[in-house]
């Protein structure tokens, strides 16, 4: 047993030695979102199951806080209302659930997160195609093959892996990383 754990603890380290090939784009993610909070807009998050979860997490640590006491920021996890989720889901199918709060909520100017180990969650991917229409730029958080998220976002962050929950891993670490680096650029300029 501690054989195991030496070794996937070594393999975690080495997937986030190699995490940090995506210094560039998370910087550019983060100049995304703090100009579009700057002007008025909000970060909108999605995913599935974990990253359902992920979703959440990090909207909370905007409008809450990361680490500074400060004002909220604008911030939603389209993941967390069950109303919404449900009905649209009945009424639509489970392929509409973020696409139709897009719709809704929405507007130019602001900024989609989809968070997808696989990069092909079709409810993201209808949500990314939507936010297109709409002038929302979208991030993609992904795993290593980026699938079809990857090709349709404005700015792709896939991370060195193919196993679900190392991807979701380091995914939580670049939020964190995300929400620090906007909290400090937006509170400490």
């Amino acid at each position: 047993m501690q054989d195991f754990i030496q070794k996937e603890c070594q393999v975690i380290s080495d997937y986030f030695l190699e995490l940090k090939q995506q210094a560039q784009q998370l910087s550019r993610a983060v100049e995304m979102c703090q100009n579009a909070l700057k002007q008025g807009h909000k970060i909108m998050f999605c995913g599935n199951g974990g990253s359902a979860s992920q979703a959440q997490h990090l909207a909370a640590e905007l409008v809450g806080r990361y680490k500074l006491n400060r004002s909220a920021m604008a911030s939603i996890a389209l993941t967390t209302d069950t109303s919404i989720l449900t009905a649209v889901g009945n009424d639509y199918g489970f392929d509409e659930i973020f696409s139709r709060q897009v719709e809704g909520l929405g507007k130019e100017g602001d900024i989609l997160i989809g968070l997808s180990t696989s990069g092909n969650s079709m409810n993201v991917l209808k949500a990314f195609d939507l936010a297109k229409e709409k002038n929302i730029t979208t991030i993609a958080f992904v795993g290593a093959q980026g699938g079809k998220m990857a090709e349709k976002a404005s700015l792709s962050i896939c991370v060195p892996s193919r196993e679900t929950n190392h991807i979701q891993e380091m995914h939580l670490a670049l939020g964190h990383m995300l929400c620090g680096l906007i909290e400090e650029n937006l509170y400490y300029e």
